[in-house]
């Protein structure tokens, strides 16, 4: 039985990780020769091109695609089994890669990161920070926070939290365009959308009916906060989660309607690549952000 070329799979991850030859063999200490060579023999074993290349991009080939995260999970398991193996008995120490939505990140994540740095100052983080959905395999995240009614996924998830969604709009657009009673009413006003939260706005009222409307207005936008302007100078309505909007609700510059009718539930998960092996610095954010994110926006409508 001829066993797998996994110095070479492992030299294709870190060559998509880096997005060149010479960036990834800078990183794990080989030269740019020895990239190519084991680049070109795992093509040869595989029977396909993996890379596009010319004298200025490397792409992924569509038969490159899929094998990179089947290399990302080799190179991870790979280094999370030696890691535990090291540093088994010593504080956790490295880098880890921590996705998060811009919005929630900057008033609830970063806080959090500061503290526990603090406590772990072997570890580095890297946040990135952004409302996009992001392949946390592919773009090589150790750990990334969604907010969603998650669905079925390879991922592993853990649910850390409820967000609370809210119906919102100024008094002076109220004032102006009237007060809607039921949600099959909000087909005659402006909607303001929030892109994170796709789709048709679906409503439940607590004797079980339903009601979808779609969003349709001036303005979208896949930032909460970008928008808030146009909520608060009364251009239409919006549906927004409460970490956004919670501070606007309190000072009354908008307010909520439809108080009966609830919008589908969603929360806060951390979602980590498929693989059961991880190395102990990540082991250490995860367990530290299921301790301190707590219903940090007020879940409850």
């Amino acid at each position: 039985m001829r066993l797998p070329d996994l110095e070479a799979w492992a030299i294709f991850a870190a060559v998509v990780e880096h997005r060149s030859f010479s960036a990834a063999a800078e990183a794990i200490g080989l030269s740019k020769a020895t990239v190519s060579k084991a680049i070109t023999r795992l093509e040869a074993q595989l029977g396909q091109s993996l890379f596009h290349r010319t004298s200025r991009r490397l792409a992924l080939t569509e038969a490159g695609k899929p094998l990179s995260e089947h290399a990302a999970r080799i190179l991870a398991e790979a280094r999370a089994a030696e890691e535990a193996a090291h540093h088994a008995a010593s504080a956790p120490t490295g880098r880890v890669r921590l996705a998060a939505p811009m919005s929630f990140g900057v008033a609830n994540i970063a806080p959090l990161l500061a503290d526990f740095l603090k406590l772990h100052p072997g570890i580095e983080i890297e946040l990135s920070l952004s409302d996009s959905r992001i392949d946390i395999v592919a773009e090589g995240f150790d750990i990334a926070l969604r907010i969603a009614d998650l669905p079925d996924s390879s991922l592993r998830a853990r649910r850390l939290c409820g967000i609370s969604t809210h119906i919102i709009a100024s008094p002076g657009y109220l004032a102006e365009h009237g007060h809607p009673a039921h949600p099959a009413e909000l087909g005659e006003h402006r909607l303001l959308g929030y892109s994170n939260l796709a789709g048709p706005w679906r409503f439940r009222r607590a004797d079980g009916a339903e009601v979808s409307v779609r969003a349709e207005g001036p303005l979208s936008a896949n930032s909460g906060d970008a928008l808030v302007p146009a909520i608060l100078a009364g251009l239409g309505i919006a549906r927004l989660p409460g970490f956004i909007i919670g501070p606007y609700l309190a000072d009354g510059r908008v307010v909520e309607i439809l108080p009966d009718w609830a919008p589908p539930a969603i929360g806060l998960h951390l979602l980590t690549p498929p693989s059961p092996l991880r190395p102990a610095r990540v082991e250490a954010l995860i367990g530290y952000l299921a301790d301190h994110v707590r219903d940090p926006c007020g879940a409850g409508r």
